[in-house]
């Protein structure tokens, strides 16, 4: 797991005051805005209901802190009711800010980013879990930056960009049928997936976990099916360049209708609310309206363009200079005129600056992570409660790196966090495993 040096900067402590400090953070900001280096930022939603248990959540013009601002987008596709949803849109996002620590400066801010989002979905996870709804849901977040985008998902809900004439996809699918390696994570913390089994032995429709019969491998909420899945998210971080491009993050009642190709080539031209409303419509006239069908369109716009439509092919730049992490991606599938063809070799310039998808939270907590130094040592790296002297557990209790840490380095953990934590890796009794050998200890 890599962060690009330039995203993980030191913080010096030095005996300027706090409000010079701010007041020099939000000059810098509103000088690169001024400077034309943000972008803008225009959006539009649309969606066709048939159970009611998708939401979507667009907040612009968020602050971190006077002159400091983001963008916020999010879908929740809800499942077994949509309390869970809920919970999520109106609590998920202040979560995240909230494992931020205060008055980084920007390139601070974007570094941390991605541990808080993991921490700030598995704070939402179990405080919801406390309230004892059995419904559960999809998330896919997306915090714009500037130019810096930052995806965090679980469930199926994908979000895609397409900038420069090629697709990006920045969530991971945490289907079964996708991924090999969370069945193995499932069964090896003690839970069952298969498919449904009907007379005869026959097995119908995708692998599921046992109880429950949820397809998914990851999500928020989900009471019902066992701690082992789990709200961890697959973070991905990218810089575009200056063209621009356009998101697009929808539930799956689009995606099981079109590819990506599809979506951004059936909306190419439209303004942002307009696009989504395409893009359900063609979703919906190719299946039916099977399940809840919703789709936010985000434009991310260079500051010289002040339309706010993306356009998919864009003329190279020169002079561009070469950015630390490149990857391409294929190019959109609709005919590609001469010039264009001619300019296929040349690679699209998009800078990968985090990814990873680990499951486990020992991994994005532990203090050999880069941005450890900027996060406070003495708060439950999770829920973020102030801890008493001999309060918390260290993530490395009971773990055995001689000469690498010990049990008194953090960061630490709550006591319920802790039990979450142990949980999740199959450690402990889950809540159905527990609730299942007292229901067997009543009837004997």
């Amino acid at each position: 797991m890599a962060v690009a040096e330039a995203r993980t900067p030191r913080r010096r402590h030095g005996s300027m005051a706090l409000a010079d400090l701010l007041l020099r953070e939000a000059s810098a900001e509103r000088a690169d805005a001024a400077g034309g280096e943000r972008p803008g930022v225009a959006a539009g939603q649309a969606a066709r209901a048939r159970k009611g248990e998708d939401y979507a959540l667009l907040k612009q013009g968020c602050e971190r802190h006077p002159g400091a601002s983001f963008s916020a987008f999010a879908m929740f596709d809800g499942h077994n009711g949509a309390a869970a949803a809920v919970y999520a849109k109106e609590r998920l996002l202040a979560n995240v800010l909230g494992c931020v620590p205060a008055h980084l400066t920007r390139d601070e801010w974007l570094a941390a980013l991605p541990r808080a989002l993991v921490a700030g979905f598995v704070k939402t996870d179990k405080d919801f879990q406390t309230r004892a709804h059995s419904s559960g849901t999809t998330v896919t977040l997306v915090i714009i930056d500037g130019s810096v985008v930052t995806a965090a998902s679980v469930g199926d809900s994908r979000c895609v960009l397409e900038a420069e004439g090629s697709i990006y996809y920045l969530s991971a699918d945490h289907r079964f049928d996708a991924s090999g390696e969370e069945v193995g994570r499932v069964t090896e913390c003690g839970g069952e997936v298969g498919r449904l089994n009907i007379v005869g032995g026959a097995e119908i429709g995708p692998l599921r976990c046992w109880p429950g019969g949820l397809c998914l491998s990851r999500s928020i909420g989900d009471q019902d099916v066992g701690e082992f899945i789990i709200p961890v998210p697959f973070v991905k971080q990218i810089k575009l360049s200056s063209a621009g491009g356009r998101l697009i993050i929808s539930s799956d009642g689009v995606w099981d209708a079109l590819t990506a190709e599809m979506a951004f080539s059936c909306a190419r031209g439209l303004p942002p609310e307009a696009a989504a409303d395409q893009i359900v419509k063609e979703a919906v006239d190719a299946k039916g309206l099977r399940d809840d069908t919703t789709c936010i369109v985000i434009d991310i716009i260079p500051p010289e363009k002040p339309k706010s439509t993306i356009h998919s092919r864009k003329k190279a730049r020169n002079g561009f200079s070469l950015l630390k992490n490149i990857f391409i991606r294929k190019r959109t599938s609709d005919t590609l005129s001469r010039a264009d063809t001619e300019r296929t070799s040349e690679p699209d310039l998009v800078e990968e600056v985090f990814e990873d998808g680990c499951p486990s939270l020992l991994r994005w907590l532990d203090s050999e992570y880069p941005v450890r130094n900027m996060f406070k040592l003495f708060v439950c790296a999770i829920c973020q409660v102030e801890l008493e002297s001999g309060q918390g557990i260290s993530i490395h209790e009971g773990l055995s790196k001689p000469g690498k840490v010990c049990p008194w380095d953090g960061p630490f953990l709550c006591h319920s966090c802790q039990e979450k934590k142990e949980a999740m890796e199959g450690k402990r009794p889950s809540r159905v495993g527990q609730a299942s050998s007292d229901q067997g200890q009543e009837s004997s």
